[in-house]
């Protein structure tokens, strides 16, 4: 594959810097909409409401998609890779046995970006809870379960 050496190249040059936000976006393997089930959902919300918890990051807004997650939070103690590793084996994990399946959860690897300035944390925000509204599943926010921030609840 053609692109694959390259990609492995990011992956392996990636830099987290502890204090930093991260956007992240992970995507559920094959795309499958497997969070339309709203208690799958919130085995994933409890795994991010868990590292959160640990310490290892400040969550400060998500959405849980049909087939995907899109979280805003400051890196703490550890780095971006361990978060994304436990989170989506720890999900995995809870997801599958709900489901009874033993299928992959979750894509390999997940795209993240540093958020650099301050304006740039209310527009990554927006982006995350507008998504169901973008994704035409609600036509307000509130009308989506699986999201939240620190600025507003649902």
């Amino acid at each position: 594959m053609p692109g694959h050496a390259q990609a492995k190249n990011l992956r392996g040059g990636r830099f987290c810097e502890v204090g930093r936000l991260y956007l992240v976006t992970s995507t559920v393997h094959n795309r499958e909409p497997v969070f339309s089930d709203f208690h799958l959902g919130r085995l994933v919300v409890d795994e991010m409401k868990r590292t959160h918890d640990e310490g290892l990051v400040t969550s400060l807004a998500w959405v849980v998609m049909p087939d995907h997650l899109h979280w805003l939070f400051e890196l703490k103690n550890s780095s971006l890779a361990q978060v994304m590793q436990q989170t989506k084996a720890r999900s995995s994990i809870k997801v599958n046995k709900a489901r009874t399946s033993t299928s992959p959860l979750w894509q390999k690897g997940y795209h993240d970006r540093a958020i650099r300035v301050e304006e740039d944390v209310m527009s990554a925000a927006r982006y995350i809870i507008c998504n169901p509204i973008r994704a035409g599943l609600v036509a307000r926010v509130g009308d989506y379960p699986l999201w939240d921030a620190v600025w507003v609840g649902p």
